[in-house]
């Protein structure tokens, strides 16, 4: 059983409880949004689901709810930003806005960050760039070690996303948000609250058995994708968002899930790509829309009802739950109205 909620209280409670815990109003606000965005997208394991997790880590002095940014050091289109401990969604819209204000002037920037904390899913900043009709390109080092080197049983690796984000004409634009391993750990925690059962092919233990039970999580690792050439992406993204930023990355990196005191000095960077430093933009934009026309209209397996493309199905599901609300598990819910008791705001309704 699950209940209904619309965005727009969603977005009150959220705000309500960041306020609560010391934040800004127009932080509260900026951070409500992003995760009520994740939420609106289907990223269940990204959005409310993680307040409880913020709240706790910013009680326990884990996370800064006042943070001031600086730049370390930066060139005409590059940056590098420290985050003073913010929670990742602050720090990630303001690494954002840098991108893009360079990216003006220069066609292209990049901009790295440390000292950051989990960010959400990334698609909200890749669609952020987008918004300004560039691409955007993100990638992060997760929260926490979950994958082992290709070969090995240390857990030295996360689930290290990225997300692409295309604008198109008339269709969808195409938004590529992924992890380098075949689920990300979000996925396990909400289905262990839920009561479900992983696929097989998620999680081996350290033996090389089949996991599907999210409470023995614990005992196993998730697997990458494509094998040797998911654990090399997951490898070079920790690199370029971690190492490359002075932040944690393999043995360094924090478990959220069970710390919330350790400062877990996150990674991030965000590339944003001005299209017309390379051709005109409704031009390019038609161009998609034919790669689009291409796609879909490819020949079909057996058995295969449609071909889609990155992006599709999560223009579906905003539309979708923009007008019919989102779904909290009771559980969540649960959880929810204890936060609310615990900080004296208005339970979620």
């Amino acid at each position: 059983m699950a209940r209904v909620i619309s965005s727009r209280n969603l977005f009150s409670f959220i705000k309500s409880a960041f306020v609560a815990t010391g934040f800004s109003d127009s932080d509260a606000e900026i951070t409500a949004d992003l995760m009520v965005q994740a939420d609106i997208s289907g990223q269940a394991g990204h959005g409310i689901f993680r307040l409880p997790q913020y709240i706790k880590r910013l009680q326990e002095g884990g996370m800064n709810p006042t943070p001031k940014f600086r730049i370390l050091k930066q060139r005409t289109a590059t940056a590098l930003i420290d985050g003073d401990n913010g929670i990742g969604h602050l720090v990630m819209r303001h690494a954002a806005d840098i991108a893009i204000k360079k990216a003006k002037k220069c066609g292209v920037a990049w901009v790295g960050a440390r000292m950051s904390n989990h960010a959400g899913p990334a698609s909200l900043y890749t669609r952020y760039v987008l918004n300004n009709n560039m691409i955007g390109i993100y990638v992060a080092v997760g929260s926490a070690n979950h994958m082992p080197p290709w070969g090995g049983t240390d857990l030295l690796l996360s689930t290290n996303p990225i997300s692409v984000a295309i604008p198109s004409g008339v269709n969808p634009p195409i938004i590529l948000d992924m992890a380098t391993t075949v689920a990300a750990y979000g996925k396990v925690k909400t289905l262990l609250q839920s009561g479900g059962q992983m696929p097989k092919g998620w999680m081996i233990d350290k033996k090389g058995n089949s996991l599907t039970d999210p409470a023995k999580s614990g005992d196993g690792f998730l697997l990458p994708i494509g094998g040797p050439k998911g654990y090399g992406l997951a490898l070079v993204f920790g690199i370029l968002a971690g190492t490359l930023n002075n932040a944690a990355f393999g043995k360094d990196v924090v478990d959220f899930n069970a710390d919330n005191k350790t400062v877990t000095n996150t990674g991030h960077f965000i590339l944003a790509l001005d299209i017309e430093a390379f051709m005109d933009l409704v031009e390019f934009k038609s161009q998609i829309d034919i790669v689009w026309k291409e796609m879909k209209s490819s020949k079909k397996l057996p058995d295969i009802l449609e071909i889609r493309l990155p992006g599709e199905n999560l223009a579906r599901t905003i539309e979708k739950k923009k007008a019919l609300g989102i779904e909290i598990p009771t559980p969540l819910f649960t959880k929810l109205t204890q936060l609310a008791d615990e900080l004296s705001i208005p339970s979620l309704t």
